[in-house]
């Protein structure tokens, strides 16, 4: 039987499971499917293989499960709130002298770590929900 509360660990490994999934799908630094199976496509290498399917379709399974749950726990609304949030520490972060905006790769990783952020808060909104109202979520089958 599932547990009634989510630990800060348990959205924490859920945080990090969507950053792999997200990172491991494209990060900036070229090591990653878009760059391995992918870009190669796009510049006329032919050199589709069962792995990078297999792998292609590991990665697409675990992009439905995150966006999946996400959709249904927080909708559109909430991924745009959690949005807003991750933009504005990035914003104040920036205008703090604290990160600084002029690298590509840089802001690339930053919108990459708000993705995995909100995918992240999607998998564990559930159950913050269950313990701050006492509701539980249901999916209704028709």
């Amino acid at each position: 039987m599932a547990t009634e509360s989510v630990s800060w660990g348990g959205v924490a490994l859920r945080v990090v499971a969507a950053a792999i999934l997200v990172f491991a799908t494209y990060n900036p630094e070229g090591f990653s499917y878009f760059h391995w199976a992918i870009a190669p496509l796009r510049q006329g290498v032919r050199s589709f293989d069962a792995a990078k399917f297999l792998v292609g379709t590991l990665l697409a399974a675990g992009w439905v499960v995150y966006v999946q749950a996400t959709r249904r726990s927080i909708g559109l609304a909430g991924a745009v709130l959690i949005t807003a949030i991750c933009a504005g520490v990035i914003w104040l972060l920036i205008s703090r002298n604290v990160m600084t905006a002029s690298s590509g790769k840089g802001v690339a990783r930053l919108v990459l770590a708000a993705v995995s952020i909100v995918l992240g808060i999607g998998m564990s909104w559930s159950h913050f929900s269950r313990r701050l109202s006492g509701q539980g979520d249901t999916d209704i089958v028709a």
